[in-house]
């Protein structure tokens, strides 16, 4: 058994379910040593620990503290038992322990912290429903025949117990190992002798008898296929066991019917086209990706554009500053301080936008490289490398978990190895509501994603899916498809009932469990009181979990360390690892009625996450959130490339994980930090309002920036190298150039970093910004943090992460076939150290945050952190899909959209006032890639001038003047072809991005509408902390829609005041007034001069047009706004504007228009 090893038995007077381990007072420094012990179901207690020697120094520490055991102590005693190994008594198995002890691990929740016990709780149930999946945490599973054993029967990878005897006696893996080698091998049931008395045989046996490969199956890697005795390559077993045939240069057995297979010689299998097989056809190397450039004729245009609005855009300057108003030389001189910002802002928007490229992948060559059999991969095992997918959360109430729901679900069915692939959901609020919808999600995924494969369904997310207003029949051939699908609507409809629910169940069922407290509490204080008066119990009213527990995360009704700034770590694997071969489903399996006959029934590791948080410590809102995660995926599965979403963010095209995995596996992919998705919205309204699809951005700035360094990181949908996101250099820094090498090129010395003591993984892992100085591995404790594992994994993550060396244009490559081997088995010391990484302590006197992971100190951390990995010199790429990758949700209503763009400009102030101000990038960093980085933070900045050039329409109507002397024709000109350069850039950008030219105008708009109110406060809120320290603080965006479910786009219409709105309606109102003014000025001259009118009306409707859609918005629902306020508004302005007349009457001698007249 496993207990017939060294190990450490632990007693403990807690529950017989709940696993502990406690900080050893012997660890060195700040950080505690955990260490790690389990009950097992029958009773034992087993202990792991990180470093023995320490625990027994601790645990010799305990023992000399004498005195007796007493349950209500924290620490537990501990001492070694050690029982050699004898005939009868020998050791289990390592795979079958590893097994047993994964099953242990996917059914425990994982809690704890700093300071605090170290638990494996082992749950019976997670949710209040039943889980069918044999992968998902607390799956049904029948319990141990033995008496004084309530462990779990053994189960193969569709859950279906695994008994040894013929007379179907249920027993565990401990008590059949003990049977076998100290009851003769003698079954408890019938008392006759086991036929198979090893596990491997049992495990390799499936339920009809047949061979079955499973995790316990001994996986034959190539250094097993060597002779024990010479160590040499074994090519007879080689040949035998994987079918392959003999290298080039080699006889070549070929099958029997490669030579002819009907199709005329070209068949597939090991043949070639013509009967050969395929070694002896030479295939071609072709790349994954292809950049399509911008046609000439468009782009050449285009620049010339630029150059000649440039140089007119000089002129009319030049002309403005020489040409003064001596009239009105304040109105001149505001408008001139304006102009000239606008030219230089527009002169750093534009510059990046000069080399726009379109991107295209190859998936059909991807599979061909990775997942097709070759001699280094004859079984055809998928060598694509590990992903792990982030999802973020933290208020269940403003991000529903059935939106949450649905993104896991789109994630876990996409078309992506399912061993490969992990999803980590990470709950910054500790919400047992968001917990137990992630398991039902686990649950329904048990049907929705082997019917996605079946029936291969576009997008993967049911709620969209069902949805859909085309027609779903369409292209669909299989005959069992309208049943299935009915099958699958009725059972999402029960899914979405029960996560509705959950809020009500998890209330009610915290209140029974409360009241029985009460109860027992009341019971204890009367027999201890006996005949004295007895007072009212008040119990701390806690959230209990379905299997009677208390949740260790954050309570409905707050309690101390139950609240959403104060509460343990959590991890639960809710889908342990899948097995590395194929599942096959079969026809009404028992939890699925469908027929999954050849369908892959695996679901890919899901893990929920929640990081400890108490009081005193920054937890550094979402970005410290996504560095847990990094560091945790490290320890538990260690995929070399992350992608995150956003909780509304789901997976729109199943194969969007293989396009971005094209650019990162390709010719040079190693030295790409990242590839960003464009964002997608749906539920925007059809006339997009306030520009909520961004498509300007998205479609026109971004896809120029491609043409550089690439595009800037938007926090979602990216996916990223992981080594990258430690800080590390990218690979050959040395031999690029800085940021006018292009035209400067400077001879350098490169120190040579190869030497006889530097491992390749120590060459490849470099991190100096301004040097070249080589990476010593014993600094990386101070600049990870002090976990082993987490260090121990960063060389094989940037291994794992190279692109194939099957070309000699590869550097840094690595060998074909190099990831097919399996993965490790989960057990409960990596989940423990897991749970050390996510403590709220982990990352003091490290870098996590200053130089490694998501980087802190600004709202906007996206921006930040792409704009370290370009200083260091990485690449990102921007992958535009036939099919859009990810679509999310985005706020139609104003005031969220107010304080979304609010976020923005926030953090663009922050950066411009920070060290990651581009004026002071590395000179790794190209000229025109600093320019739009330096423009990213100076933008809120036009928030200034936009508001004063909004009022000048205003004040030249009010005071008869305007911002020249005359309207003459110089002015009038350069006017117009200023204008029209502008118009005719944007019908080119038009033209080579994609957009309409709807889009670009509501993008207009809106940047007008955000620059008068909401970037003019991100600008003072920013200077308030950069001179007064004052912290911001900003609500999460709510991702819920309406309450009216009969118009999809009712919170369209919703008006909910802010402060930003007061700049744009008083914009609004003193430019109406002014033009009221203007005429009754006019008017009521006795000579009317309307030459007044023609400057200060023309920008005064250039102002409102702009601002209609912020006015319209301010009207609620079309119909439902009185008449009397249009009236009454009419009334309003009329009435002020005859005040002003009477006030300040027209003047006859004063004329702006010269000798023009209006006809």
């Amino acid at each position: 058994s496993n207990s017939s090893r060294l190990s450490r038995m632990s007693f403990s007077g807690e529950d017989g379910r709940a696993a502990q381990a406690r900080p050893a007072p012997g660890a060195g420094g700040d950080r505690p040593m955990v260490t790690f012990a389990r009950r097992t179901h029958s009773g034992r207690y087993v202990s792991y620990s990180r470093d023995d020697l320490d625990s027994e120094l601790a645990n010799s520490e305990l023992a000399g503290g004498g005195g007796g055991f007493s349950p209500d102590r924290e620490e537990f005693l501990s001492y070694h038992v050690h029982i050699p190994v004898t005939p009868d008594n020998q050791p289990m198995d390592p795979a079958i322990s590893a097994r047993v002890e994964e099953q242990y691990v996917s059914n425990s929740l994982f809690t704890g912290g700093f300071n605090s016990v170290t638990r494996a709780h082992l749950m019976d149930k997670v949710i209040d429903s039943e889980a069918s999946h044999p992968q998902m945490a607390g799956s049904k599973g029948s319990s141990c025949a033995v008496n004084g054993c309530d462990g779990k029967v053994m189960s193969d990878e569709r859950g279906q117990d695994i008994l040894p005897c013929e007379c179907d006696f249920k027993i565990c893996a401990e008590c059949f190992g003990d049977a076998v080698k100290n009851a003769g091998a003698l079954c408890p049931g019938c008392k006759e002798p086991y036929k198979a008395t090893e596990m491997e045989d049992l495990v390799g046996g499936g339920a009809d008898g047949g061979a079955r490969p499973t995790r316990l199956s001994i996986v034959r890697s190539q250094k097993a296929m060597t002779r024990s005795q010479t160590g040499d390559w074994d090519h007879n077993r080689w040949l035998f066991e994987t079918k392959g045939t003999y290298g080039y240069g080699n006889a070549i057995w070929p099958k029997e019917n490669d030579a002819d297979n009907g199709n005329g010689g070209s068949g597939g299998g090991l043949g070639g086209t013509d009967g050969q097989p395929a070694e002896f056809t030479s295939k071609p190397w072709r790349p994954l990706t292809r950049k399509l450039k911008i046609p000439a004729g468009i782009l050449s245009p285009y620049r010339l554009l630029v150059l000649i609005r440039l140089a007119v855009l000089g002129l009319f300057l030049t002309w403005r500053i020489k040409h003064k108003n001596e009239d009105a030389m304040w109105l001149w001189g505001m408008s001139v301080v304006c102009e000239l910002w606008f030219g230089f802002s527009w002169i750093l928007d534009q510059l990046p936008k000069l080399c726009p490229v379109n991107r295209a992948t190859d998936l059909a060559v991807l599979k061909d490289k990775f997942e097709t059999p070759t001699p280094s991969n004859p079984n055809g095992r998928s060598d694509l490398p590990g992903l792990d997918i982030y999802v973020s959360t933290a208020d269940p109430e403003k991000e529903p978990p059935l939106t949450t729901a649905n993104t896991i679900l789109s994630i876990l069915a996409a078309d992506y190895p399912v061993e490969k692939l992990s999803c980590y959901v990470s709950d910054d609020g500790g919400a047992l509501l968001t917990f137990e919808a992630m398991a039902e999600a686990a649950s329904f995924a048990n049907m929705w994603v082997p019917f996605c494969r079946k029936h291969g369904i576009e997008p993967r997310n049911p709620e969209s899916y069902f949805s859909l207003k085309r027609d779903p029949y369409k292209n669909k051939v299989r005959s069992d498809f309208v049943k299935d699908r009915r099958r699958i609507k009725r059972e999402y409809d029960e899914f979405k009932v029960r996560i509705n629910g959950l809020p009500d169940s998890i209330r009610r069922r915290s209140d029974a469990y409360h009241a029985r407290e009460e109860i027992k509490a009341m019971k204890r204080q009367r027999e201890a009181a006996l005949d004295d008066a007895v007072e009212t119990v008040k119990i701390a009213k806690a959230t209990w979990m379905a299997d009677g527990t208390h949740w260790p995360g954050t309570w409905i009704q707050p309690s101390a360390e139950h609240t959403r700034g104060d509460h343990a770590g959590i991890i639960q694997v809710m889908l342990k690892p899948p097995s590395d071969d194929p599942l096959y489903g079969g026809d009404g399996e028992e939890g699925r009625p469908l027929d999954f006959t050849d369908i892959d029934i695996r679901l890919p590791m899901l893990v929920y996450v929640s990081r400890e948080k108490r009081p005193g410590y920054d937890h550094n809102k979402k970005a410290g959130a996504m560095n847990a995660l990094v560091r945790s995926s490290a320890v538990m599965s260690n995929g070399p490339f992350i992608l995150n979403l956003d909780c509304d963010h789901y997976v729109y095209n199943s194969q969007a994980f293989r396009e971005g995995m094209c650019f990162m596996m390709d010719r040079g992919g190693d030295r790409i930090a990242y590839v960003q998705f464009p964002q997608r919205f749906e539920g925007i309204d059809p006339s997009d309002r306030y520009a909520n699809h961004n498509t300007v951005f998205f479609d026109v700035n971004m896809r120029a920036l491609d043409g550089l360094m690439g595009p800037v990181y938007v926090g979602t949908g990216c996916l990223f190298r992981r080594v990258a996101l430690y800080g590390f250099d990218p690979p050959r820094s040395t031999e690029h150039g800085g940021c006018c090498s292009c035209c400067f090129p400077k001879k350098r010395k490169i120190k040579s970093t190869v030497s006889s003591g530097t491992s390749e993984e120590t060459r490849a892992l470099r991190m100096a910004d301004f040097d070249d100085e080589e990476m010593n591995m014993s600094t990386f404790p101070k600049r990870f943090g002090n976990s082993n594992f987490l260090i121990n994994s960063i060389p094989i993550a940037e291994f794992q992460g190279r692109p194939l060396a099957d070309h000699p244009g590869v550097k840094n490559g690595r060998p074909p076939g190099a990831l097919t081997v399996p993965r490790d088995l989960l057990d409960a010391s990596t989940v423990a150290e897991a749970i050390s990484v996510i403590s709220c302590w982990y990352e003091d006197k490290t870098e996590w945050g200053q130089r490694v992971g998501w980087i802190y100190g600004s709202v906007t951390e996206d921006v930040v952190t792409g704009y370290r990995m370009h200083n260091r010199g990485w690449k990102s790429v921007y992958c535009v899909t036939k099919r859009d990758a990810f679509r999310g949700t985005a706020p139609i209503n104003l005031t969220d959209r107010l304080h979304q763009v609010l976020r923005w400009a926030t953090g663009s102030v922050e950066i411009f006032f920070s060290r990651n101000n581009a004026l002071l990038a590395s000179r790794r960093m190209k000229c025109l890639q600093r320019i739009a980085y330096l423009n990213v933070g100076i933008y809120p900045f036009t928030s200034i001038f936009l508001i004063v050039y909004c009022f000048l329409p205003a004040l030249s109507l009010f005071s008869g003047q305007f911002i020249v002397k005359e309207l003459d024709v110089t002015f009038l000109t350069y006017l117009l072809v200023i204008t029209l350069t502008l118009c005719m850039l944007a019908v080119l950008e038009i033209k080579w991005s994609g957009i309409n030219l709807e889009e670009w105008w509501r993008n207009e708009q809106f940047w007008l509408i955000g620059g008068t109110s909401a970037h003019l406060a991100a600008v003072l809120q920013g200077l308030l902390k950069v001179i007064a320290g004052i912290e911001i603080s900003f609500t999460l965006t709510s991702k819920s829609g309406a309450d009216d479910e009969n118009d999809e786009y009712a919170d369209l219409y919703i008006v909910k005041w802010t402060s930003l709105m007061i700049p744009p309606i008083v914009i609004m109102m003193v430019n109406l007034i002014a033009i009221a003014v203007g005429f009754s000025r006019t008017i009521y001259s006795e000579i009317p001069q309307w030459s007044k009118l023609l400057g200060g009306v023309f920008f005064s409707f250039w102002v409102l047009a702009h601002l209609y859609p912020f006015a319209k918005g301010l009207m609620g629902r079309r119909g439902r706004t009185p008449t009397i306020v249009f009236v009454w508004s009419g009334l309003l302005a009329i009435t002020i504007s005859l005040l002003w007349v009477a006030i300040n009457p027209p003047s006859q001698n004063s004329q702006i228009g010269g000798s023009f007249q209006f006809p």
